[in-house]
C-alpha cells in the first residue's frame, strides 16, 4: 500500500516557502510522500526541501503584475492550472492538501475544493493574505502563525505558530553574548521587497554612531543587487567591516552569533528571531497588505523583546539612537533576548503536523 500523499502548495517567497519546507521535513521523516506545488519563482526556494519531495510547477498568475494583456489572461492561466491540478489529483489522490499562501497555491487548493479532498491553509501573518482570505471559508482547517489573526466571520483558527526550518531549530535558544567592549555582530535582513530602504538608511545610521562603538561592529546586510555597490561604499567610507549580499544561505548561524538584528517583520523573520532569541529592531514594510507586518511585530514589541520603528519614522538619526541604546546596555539587551525566547513557538511544526494528521484521520474515518 502506498504511503499517504501530502500536497503542499506555496507561493514564490521565502515567507511562504520556509514554513512549507519545515512541514515537508517532518512529514517525510514520518513516512509520508510529499509533493510541492509552486511556480517558477517558488521553485528557486525549493533547494532546501528534502530531496525526495517532488516539485511540480503550476500555471498561476496575479493581477498585481504585468500589463493589460497579462491581466486579461490571468483567469485563463489560473483555470488552466486548476484543471492540471485536478488531473494530477485524480492520478494520485492526496490525503491532505496544505496551502501556505500566494497565488501559486490557487490551482492546488482550487482542485482540492472541487474534488472535496481534505484541505487546510496556514497563514503566517496576523492578517490573511488575499489568497488565504479567499480560501479560508472553503477549507477544513485554518492554522495561524501569528496570534491573534483576523479571520472572516464563522472561520475558526488554530494557533500553531510559524514553523521554522531545521537549521533554525538547531540553534533554538542558542546562548546569547550581550553587547560589550569587544567585536559585535549586527545582522540586517530586509526580504526581497523590503531591502531598499534599509540599504538607504542602515549604513548612514551606522556611520552616525560614536567611533568607539562603530569600529567594534561587524555588519552582515542583505541588499538588492542594484544597491550593493553603494551600500559597500557607505560602509567603506565609515571604516566598518561589512559583508553585503543579496541573500545569506546561513542566516540561522548568523542570527545565533548576532548581538542585534535589524529586520523587516515578515512572519518567518519574526519566528526565526524568536526561536533563536535575539534583540531586534523591527521596521514593518509599509506596503504590506493590511499592514500585516506591524501585526507580526506586535508580540515581540509588547514583550519588550524588540523596538519597532514605523517606516515613515525611519531615518539615520532615529535608527542610530536605537542602535546605540541596545548596543551600549548589556543587561537590557540580555533581557530583550530572553523575552524574545518567551515569544517563540519552537513546536510550531509539530502543532501543524498534528493538524495535518488529525485532518487525514477525520476524512478517512
Amino acid at each position: 500500500m502506498a504511503a499517504p500523499l501530502l500536497l503542499i502548495a506555496a507561493g514564490g517567497t521565502g515567507g511562504h516557502m520556509f514554513p512549507a519546507q519545515a512541514l515537508a521535513e517532518v512529514m517525510v521523516r514520518k513516512g509520508w510522500r510529499v509533493k510541492l506545488s509552486t511556480d517558477a519563482r517558488g521553485a528557486r526556494y525549493a533547494g532546501g526541501f528534502p530531496h525526495v519531495v517532488k516539485v511540480e510547477q503550476v500555471s498561476s498568475a496575479t493581477f498585481a503584475r504585468g500589463g493589460a494583456l497579462a491581466k486579461v489572461l490571468v483567469p485563463l492561466r489560473i483555470a488552466g492550472g486548476v484543471l492540471a491540478a485536478v488531473a494530477g489529483m485524480l492520478r494520485d489522490r492526496p490525503a491532505v492538501v496544505v496551502g501556505f499562501g500566494g497565488y501559486p497555491t490557487i490551482p492546488a487548493l482550487g482542485a482540492a475544493w472541487l474534488l472535496r479532498r481534505p484541505r487546510m491553509i496556514h497563514e503566517q501573518n496576523g492578517v490573511l493574505g488575499r489568497v488565504n482570505r479567499l480560501f479560508a471559508p472553503r477549507v477544513d482547517k485554518v492554522a495561524c502563525g501569528t496570534w491573534p489573526t483576523a479571520l472572516p466571520d464563522g472561520v475558526t483558527g488554530y494557533h500553531t505558530g510559524n514553523p521554522v526550518r531545521g537549521a533554525v531549530l538547531e540553534r533554538s535558544g542558542a546562548g546569547y553574548i550581550p553587547p560589550g567592549d569587544y567585536p559585535m555582530s549586527v545582522v540586517v535582513i530586509g526580504g526581497s521587497q523590503g531591502a531598499r530602504i534599509l540599504s538607504d538608511v542602515v549604513p548612514a545610521a551606522m556611520a552616525a554612531l560614536p567611533e568607539g562603538l562603530r569600529l567594534r561592529l561587524r555588519v552582515a546586510q542583505q541588499a538588492r543587487d542594484e544597491d550593493m555597490a553603494r551600500v559597500v561604499a557607505a560602509y567603506d567610507a565609515a571604516g566598518m567591516l561589512a559583508e553585503v549580499k543579496p541573500f545569506f544561505a546561513d542566516i540561522p548561524k548568523r542570527l545565533a552569533e548576532a548581538q542585534l538584528v535589524i529586520s523587516r517583520s515578515g512572519a518567518s523573520s519574526v519566528a526565526d528571531i524568536s526561536v533563536i532569541g535575539r534583540p531586534s529592531i523591527l521596521i514593518p514594510f509599509a506596503a504590506a497588505t493590511g499592514d500585516h507586518q506591524t501585526a507580526n511585530a506586535r508580540g515581540l514589541v509588547d514583550a519588550g523583546a524588540a523596538v519597532l520603528i514605523p517606516e515613515k519614522a525611519l531615518d539615520a538619526a532615529s535608527l542610530a539612537a536605537q542602535l546605540e541604546a541596545v548596543l551600549t546596555q548589556s543587561d537590557a539587551a540580555m533581557t530583550m533576548a530572553r523575552h524574545a525566547l518567551g515569544q517563540a513557538r519552537p513546536d510550531a511544526t509539530e502543532r501543524l503536523v498534528a493538524l495535518v494528521e488529525e485532518l487525514a484521520k477525520e476524512k478517512t474515518a
